[in-house]
């Protein structure tokens, strides 16, 4: 959706009066929408205006360091998919250490994220900050490649835990705002007397109504037990053969949820832009590398019953 030429359409006569790119901003960075007392209950039931200011965009080379970290998180991820898949999981441990859910990339991924507000002028955070949380989840899924009774292991997975709880957090703070104005901007009528004074025929509510997805979420909750029951089976003898079906069934649930989300948001993004549909499919295409991972292994091994019962 071109926003710019929504504005024009929506305030024609405001043009010379506003900048468009100013009252863009306006909305998608607005932390709190103060609703006021109307003169037209009818035509305009609610009145709303951005009663906070936004501190600016940081410098572009920010949002270009970003974008790095971004992309070589999911290279290094891709790689190693593609070296798992080959050798049917038998991947080496030390490699987790430069997956994005790992000690190297994780602590600059929560950083962009929870400065993500200001990161706003070539790769906006609130465009690709979907993209990198559902990467951060789905690498985290991929590989699991602990050793039974492992401290470190489980220190490992506490961490990463940890880390995307608070990157689905940080996320949160930066899209809730940016889907408030979008919805704000879309389904509302502008009342001329500010820049961002709309009206509307219901309440604006937080996050708004247009766009569904959210960084806490169903997802990031089933990922994040499916991670815990990793540990739990990892560190525990006692009814290991339950927790690992029901980490099994998490595990399954979580690549679906993982999916949904990135079909979801490839389709309903605000603003869908070539580096936003790009982030998406490079998603979709480490689920279709895992999926095709999980099929050899399972054919490998009904080959080999195969041939012992052929014995």
């Amino acid at each position: 959706m071109n926003l710019h030429h929504l504005l024009y359409q929506k305030i024609p006569a405001l043009q010379p009066r506003w900048d468009l790119e100013d009252t863009r901003i306006s909305f998608f960075k607005c932390l709190k929408w103060q609703v006021e007392d109307t003169l037209d209950p009818i035509n305009c039931p609610y009145h709303y205006f951005c009663d906070s200011s936004y501190a600016g965009n940081y410098p572009a080379y920010v949002d270009i360091l970003v974008l790095l970290v971004a992309s070589a998180s999911y290279l290094t991820t891709l790689a190693f998919a593609v070296i798992d898949m080959c050798r049917r999981g038998q991947t080496s441990r030390s490699k987790r250490y430069f997956l994005p859910s790992g000690p190297i990339f994780l602590p600059l991924i929560l950083l962009a994220l929870a400065k993500g507000s200001r990161i706003n002028t070539l790769f906006p955070v609130s465009h690709i900050g979907p993209a990198i949380l559902l990467l951060l989840q789905a690498s985290s899924l991929t590989f699991d490649n602990g050793v039974d009774n492992d401290v470190r292991y489980a220190l490992f997975e506490t961490s990463t835990v940890s880390g995307i709880l608070h990157a689905s957090m940080y996320l949160d703070s930066v899209i809730l705002p940016y889907y408030t104005g979008f919805d704000a901007l879309v389904s509302s009528a502008f009342s001329g007397e500010c820049p961002s004074c709309v009206c509307r025929r219901e309440v604006l509510v937080v996050g708004g109504r247009l766009i569904a997805y959210r960084g806490w979420s169903v997802t990031t909750f089933v990922v994040v037990g499916a991670l815990c029951l990793r540990v739990v089976g990892r560190m525990s003898e006692e009814h290991r053969s339950t927790v690992t079906q029901v980490k099994s069934l998490l595990e399954t649930l979580g690549w679906i949820l993982i999916t949904m989300d990135c079909v979801y948001l490839v389709r309903y993004c605000p603003e869908q832009t070539v580096s936003q549909v790009a982030a998406y499919v490079g998603i979709l295409v480490l689920i279709c590398l895992h999926l095709v991972k999980k099929v050899s292994i399972r054919i490998t091994r009904w080959h080999l019953e195969y041939e012992k019962l052929e014995r």
